[in-house]
This record gives C-alpha cells, structure tokens and sequence, in this order.
C-alpha cells in the first residue's frame, strides 16, 4: 500500500466555489476521491467575489513579484469530504465579476493575477516551514509555480526539490503574455528562450508548466497521443513530443455523489436501471422548462456546454436544414460565440415547437437536461476528456458525440448486431456526418426494446475517479521519484 502523501493541488476553479467548465468539477471530485484513499489533500484557488464562505484567516504575507509586494490573505475550510480548501485573497486581483474577463475580453492583468497566486501558494508553505509530497498543478493558470520552484526557490530549505505534476486539461488555452510579463513577475531573463517560456515572441505560462514539472499528463488517453500531433498540438506539439516520456493520460471520472439519478436533487422524480418510471417525468418536466408541448411523441436531443466552435457547435447550426427535416426535438443550454448563438436562435424562431435555447448557465436546468433527454449531443472538434458524456450515460441518455480525444476513450459505439455499445459516433467534424450519426440514434430509438437496452448498458458504466485517483498517486510516486 502506498504511504499516506500530502498533496498541494493548485488550481483557478473549484466546485462548488467557482466554476466556468470541467476544470472546476475534476478538483472538486478529484481530492475527495484522494482522500478517501487515506491521502492528505489541500487546495488552493483565488477568493474570487462568489465565494461566500471563506473559512476562517490562517495568515497574512506580502507576496514578492517584480521588486514590488502584493498582500495574500489566507482562510481556509476544512470540507466533510477530508479535503482542506484554502483561499487565496487579494481584492484587487480576485473581487471581480467574473473569474477571467467580461464581455468576451480577458482581464488585461491575468499574467500578474495567476502569477500572484502560483507564488502565493508556494509563499504559504515557506512561510510556515512546511513541504508537500507533491504540487500538483492544473492548467495555464498555475503554469508558473513550477517555474517558481525551479528559479526563485531551487535552494530553499522547505522547497528546494519539490515534485510538480502538471495537468493540461485543454491545451488551446495557453497563458500567452506579452513578453515584459517576465519583468513585471521577476523572472529571470534566461526564461526569454525557446527551451524555458518564450513562445512566438511572447510568454506562455502552459508552456512554463510543461517544461519545469516532472510529470505530465492529461485528461484522457487518447488526447495524450493527439496533442503531440501538429494539428490538435497547438504549437506546442514538439515540446510535448519531447517530454513524451513523462506524458501520460488519465481519464477523468464522474463524481457520483453529485451526478447519479437515483438521489439527484435536481430532479422531479428519481429513477434507476431498474426503475426507469421516472424518466418520462424528467422528460415532461425539461420540455416545461422550455415551453415546448409535450405532443406529439418525439425523441428529445439535449446540449449543455459552452458553444463554442471547439465543441462543434457550429456544425449543429450549419445542418439546419437537415435537423428540420428529422422528427426530433432539440433544447440547448449555455452561452459562448455570438455566431453560434445566433444560429441557434434562428433555428429556435423558424421551428418554436420543437427547437428551444437558454443562453445561461443554469446547474440545476444541466441535470434536468441530462435525464429529460432522450439523447445527448457532443459533436466535439476536439474533446480533452469531457464529462457531460459521462454523466449522460449513467442518466440512461445515450450520447451522440465525435469520435476524439476522450469522447472516443469513453463512448463505445452501439452495434445492433451484438446489442454492445453505449452511444454513436462520427468521425469527420461535418455536418454531414453528424446527421448520419443523428440517423442511427434515431433508427435505434425506433425499437423501443433495442434503445432500452442501449441505455442501461450506459447505466452500468463506472466512471467513479477512485480508479483515476488510484492513477494520479502513481503519477505523483513518480515525480517524487525523478526529484
């Protein structure tokens, strides 16, 4: 049995503090899950404005960064999970209305903002003498403390030596800052290479992450191995060739606790694999909350996701035509591109009875959709991971996705011959193809026995994270190893 570690988990959003995507659901799942295993699990995010309790003040310190200070107030919660939360606070950094930028526009101070935290975190366990097995790191957002690690602190008593691993969960998303970032942070200028941060001319902070952590790794097998190729690398495809080695994928989980139909508090009526009575409750509920009628009898397709042209969205509204000519209905939850956006609107004015859209983001409306829907559509372009595949297949809502990343590692295509499979697949990122797949969800749900089969075969995945925590301790084992 591995001995008990203690882990420094970094990262910019956490349920049920703050959230914009999946990141904030892996580390609000994640530690819980590393706890259970006996292991000791702090994590650090910003006190942002919407986080309302912050727990009690552990300590004051003036943070260094560019020959000026910045003061960090720490308060810390102590969760029924195991898992300690701290919070890093500055008002000037972190009391805003949104996490990264408002009206579609970055805040124009985010290297100096995550920069401040990354160095916060590890200014916190300076101070008090203290050193953690491992940091493990998530996203472009805490890119920096390795670097921190490597450069400030390579000699310091309680840090010098300290393992990093470093998660990409969506590698488009860099960190990229002009190139004075280095100054205003007191960095070093040996940084400024092509081996170090340098990108195009700029400064990134994934990059910054990818080549001072020990260990790697990402969301989902499959887009382990596609990030090493030029077109889903996203310029940094031969950094991430040349750290291979140390790059590994682990598919993320699904925390039930939260997502499970029998006791989700979202919903009307509870319902299960044995007991599906309660899903045409959920359904009737959702086409409610959407002001659609509940006649005639047609297949329900959901999408709750940010709508971007990343997640394919694009395709659904440039196959509008075809999606009119097809008896389904459809109901669509999230904000994202104004183009898409529009386009979903134009599909709900032209057909009101069967096409309906809600530009916000609702928790409550994303679990009804998972279990009113008779499907579920994910016609990603590219799909680090995902999890709202993973949580429509325990909902019983077969999922219709694109065949990459880990979309492709987690739905496994149905076959009427064998009657195996969770969900359909297509494999170009057209239009076209996304209607062939349409096409055989609905060609299935046609025979009432053969769709009811398909759903409990989703139903019986596990996707728990005990087995993906159980592979993060190998990772940090490993890291510790190579220090």
């Amino acid at each position: 049995m591995t001995d008990s570690l203690h882990v420094a988990m970094l990262a910019s959003e956490m349920v049920p503090f703050a959230k914009t995507g999946g990141l904030a659901d892996v580390v609000g799942a994640l530690p819980k899950a590393l706890s259970r295993l006996g292991h000791r699990v702090t994590v650090f995010v910003p006190r942002y404005r919407q986080v309302r309790d912050a727990g009690k003040v552990q300590g004051v310190l003036q943070v260094p960064l560019g020959g000026e200070s910045h003061e960090a107030v720490f308060s810390a919660r102590d969760m029924d999970t195991g898992v300690r939360v701290v919070f890093v606070g500055n008002p000037r950094f972190f009391d805003r209305q949104e996490l990264y930028g408002e009206g579609n526009r970055d805040y124009p101070d985010n290297s100096l903002r995550y920069g401040f935290f990354s160095r916060a975190v590890l200014e916190f366990y300076r101070s008090r003498g203290e050193r953690p097995d491992v940091f493990h790191c998530h996203d472009w957002q805490t890119g920096l403390a390795p670097v921190f690690l490597k450069t400030h602190l390579w000699d310091d008593p309680s840090l010098a030596r300290c393992a990093t691993v470093f998660t990409i969960h969506n590698l488009a998303y860099q960190g990229i800052f002009n190139s004075d970032t280095l100054a205003l942070l007191g960095l070093p200028e040996h940084l400024r290479g092509s081996d170090a941060l340098e990108f195009h001319g700029s400064i990134s902070f994934m990059k910054g992450g990818l080549f001072f952590s020990e260990i790697l790794n990402t969301v989902s097998p499959r887009y382990a191995s596609e990030i090493q190729e030029l077109e889903l690398g996203c310029g940094l495809d031969g950094v991430l060739r040349l750290r291979a080695s140390d790059l590994h994928g682990i598919l993320n989980g699904v925390d039930y606790d939260e997502w499970d139909p029998r006791h989700d508090p979202h919903l009307p009526e509870p319902y299960s694999s044995e007991d599906l009575s309660g899903k045409a409750t959920c359904k009737n509920a959702l086409l409610d909350a959407f002001d659609l009628p509940r006649l005639p009898e047609l297949p329900l397709v959901g999408i709750t996701s940010r709508l971007v042209s990343q997640k394919g969205f694009d395709l659904v509204v440039d196959a509008w035509q075809g999606l009119l000519r097809r008896p389904l209905r459809m109901v669509i939850l999230g904000t994202g591109d104004r183009s898409i956006q529009d386009g979903f609107r134009a599909l709900a004015a032209r057909m009101p009875g069967r096409f309906a859209v809600r530009f916000a983001y609702d928790n409550t409306l994303a679990h009804l959709i998972e279990a009113g829907s008779d499907a579920f559509l994910m016609p990603s372009r590219f799909e680090p991971c995902g999890l709202s595949q993973l949580y429509s297949m325990r909902y019983g809502t077969p999922p219709i996705v694109r065949a990459t990343g880990g979309l492709a590692d987690t739905v496994k295509p149905y076959s009427p011959e064998t009657g195996e499979g969770t969900g359909f697949s297509f494999a170009a990122p057209t239009g076209q193809d996304l209607l062939a797949a349409l096409d055989q969800a609905l060609a299935v749900y046609g025979q009432p026995k053969a769709w009811m089969h398909l759903m409990r075969n989703g139903m019986a995945q596990d996707f728990s994270w005990d087995r993906s925590a159980e592979g993060y301790v190998e990772l940090y084992g490993q890291a510790r190893a190579k220090t």
